[in-house]
């Protein structure tokens, strides 16, 4: 079992990197992709709220959101009910550059699935998926 866990680990840490490659490079930082990806998926928040969820210190984090929203990535609107709190959210451009950045990921995935694998070798392989779910949610 230690062989398969270790060649598992390494395949699939090569296969995110190729997917990677096909966005675009260099676009962002670890921490700012980490945080479009949560207000993408989670919503809008306050700076505090993003660094406890990050683990990060809320200094960090304000350089960060402030990096994006200088990109016009990310925009804030003050808390109606408490002024000193601005909540952040993404901005359409920032929505539809994540959109079309994984638009352009799934096709070329797509293109090498067909490439590589014969239909029945992509049978497997989407079994192995539902394995590799199992793996993630344990």
């Amino acid at each position: 079992m230690p062989t398969l866990a270790g060649e598992l680990r390494v395949s699939i840490g090569k296969l995110i990197r190729r997917v990677r490659e096909q966005a675009h490079p260099g676009d962002f930082t670890s921490a700012q992709k980490s945080v479009l990806h949560r207000l993408e998926r989670d919503g809008s928040a306050t700076v505090s709220a993003l660094a406890r969820a990050e683990s990060v210190r809320p200094q960090s984090m304000r350089v960060t959101v402030a990096s994006l929203e200088k990109m016009g990535l990310v925009s804030g609107e003050q808390d109606p009910t408490d002024g000193r709190q601005t909540f952040f959210s993404l901005t359409v451009a920032c929505r539809e550059t994540l959109r079309s950045s994984r638009v352009a990921r799934e096709d070329w995935l797509t293109r090498a699935l067909q490439a590589q694998l014969t239909p029945r070798e992509q049978e497997q392989l989407a079994g192995a998926v539902e394995l590799l779910k199992r793996l993630a949610d344990f």
